[in-house]
């Protein structure tokens, strides 16, 4: 079985999927204590580290090294400033990189870095995984061509060791429009889970920045993106339809009851089976929200890490 080491991990999205893939992880890493939480939950094998990277001075050897590091300083949903030292955080995934030197490895991470404003930030990151001797392809792919039911599109950066003459091709869509498979519902991922899951959901208003857009899609669509604040969460299908009355102004069209996506159902809109949530913290709605949103849903990563070449 090839082995694998997962940086800035998260609740582990991105190791389901290799998991799902055939890899055994060795190692993972995040800083978010409720991360590791929720991945030793559901996990216990693995060696997680809880930490900066940057104090890890050694790592195990292994196949593929993977990393989604924050995204923040990208992110459509976040501060946008290309100066943010999160931002540089690739740096540090270079210095594994160097260490390991894995046959391959993959990094994932918001579609925003395309952004003519942040061109030259993935330049950066491409140059410093190609000195690190690695052949290196990017792209942009969406997850509910790979049978996530969320509209979610993330770029992934894929490196094969430039000693290793085997090429990499990003894979192919399985759903949607001309695929094998329609692409997956709503209805699909959380049609059988309770309608009103009480102390699940983030129950509070919905203030003006909430209705300064559509938040909702039906049971027959895939979601919108599922997101790290509970605040912003998209609309469950049982609330009413949104209405646009102006430029970012949108009213229910009636006043029947309305709510966010539960944390539960989050979960599932990603792409992982129902996860074990431990009440290890305070506050643990909303860190139970942070961790799923930040998360890479697993049928995503899984066809990625599949599309990988026989060099084990």
């Amino acid at each position: 079985m090839p082995t694998a080491v997962s940086l800035f991990t998260g609740c582990g999205g991105s190791d389901v999927g290799l998991a799902q893939a055939g890899f055994s992880i060795l190692m993972a890493n995040d800083v978010l204590p409720y991360a590791r939480d929720v991945y030793q939950a559901n996990h216990e094998d693995t060696d997680y580290r809880l930490g900066s990277v940057a104090d890890i001075k050694s790592f195990p050897s292994a196949d593929l090294l993977v990393g989604c590091y924050p995204c923040q300083g990208f992110s459509q949903g976040g501060v946008r400033e290309p100066s943010r030292g999160i931002n540089k955080l690739y740096l540090e995934f270079a210095r594994a990189l160097r260490d390991i030197k894995p046959k391959a490895f993959i990094v994932e991470n918001v579609s925003g870095m395309i952004r003519s404003n942040f061109r030259h930030l993935l330049r950066n990151q491409l140059a410093a995984f190609r000195r690190a001797g690695y052949r290196v392809k990017c792209e942009v792919l969406s997850a509910a061509d790979y049978g996530v039911a969320q509209e979610r599109k993330r770029i992934f950066i894929v490196g094969i060791r430039s000693d290793i003459d085997a090429p990499y091709d990003f894979p192919q869509a399985t759903h949607g429009l001309a695929c094998k498979y329609p692409h997956r519902t709503i209805r699909d991922a959380i049609g059988d889970m309770p309608v009103w899951p009480e102390g699940e959901f983030y129950a509070r208003d919905f203030h003006w920045y909430y209705l300064s857009r559509d938040r909702r899609r039906d049971w027959d669509q895939p979601s919108k993106t599922i997101v790290a604040n509970s605040r912003h969460m998209p609309l469950h299908p049982m609330s009413p339809a949104l209405k646009k009355i102006e430029h970012n102004v949108w009213k229910f069209v009636s006043d029947a009851p309305a709510r966010r996506f539960s944390y539960r159902e989050a979960a599932r809109l990603q792409g992982f089976s129902d996860l074990v949530f431990p009440d290890t913290r305070p506050g643990s709605l909303d860190m139970r929200y942070t961790v799923v949103g930040n998360a890479v849903p697993p049928p995503l990563f899984n066809a990625v890490a599949s599309a990988l070449p026989d060099i084990w």
